[in-house]
């Protein structure tokens, strides 16, 4: 009877071993996609921050796609998305807007709308 259950037991930690390792590698898949997103009023919008040119790295574009979901919250992507660029590039969120997501003016072309300005360390 103690072999039956030594056994036993043995399996069962074994399959909650590989039950767990499994599970954990579920979520840390998972965590990696969603940590990545960040929505806006309620909509997902691709955007990047590049800079302009090697010798002007402060200098930067912000192109947000899929804007005509919402052109409003399209516009707070890509203030995220500089604020993102100048932290990473300069350790501050302080810029300049050129075409900045307060402007009325902004128009999507192609499904996408673009911002530039001008981080300020």
């Amino acid at each position: 009877m103690s072999v039956v259950s030594s056994s036993f037991a043995k399996s069962t930690a074994r399959g909650g071993v590989v039950l767990l390792l499994g599970a954990a590698l579920a979520l840390s898949a998972c965590g990696k996609r969603k940590e990545d997103k960040i929505s806006f009023n309620g909509k997902y919008f691709a955007s990047k921050a590049e800079k302009v040119s090697k010798e002007e790295r402060d200098h930067f574009i912000v192109e947000v796609r899929r804007a005509f979901q919402d052109i409003a919250a399209a516009k707070e992507a890509g203030r995220y998305e500089a604020i993102r660029y100048c932290i990473k590039e300069y350790g501050t969120s302080k810029m300049d807007w050129v075409i900045g997501p307060d402007s009325e003016n902004i128009v999507p072309a192609d499904d996408m709308i673009t911002l530039e300005g001008y981080c300020r360390p």
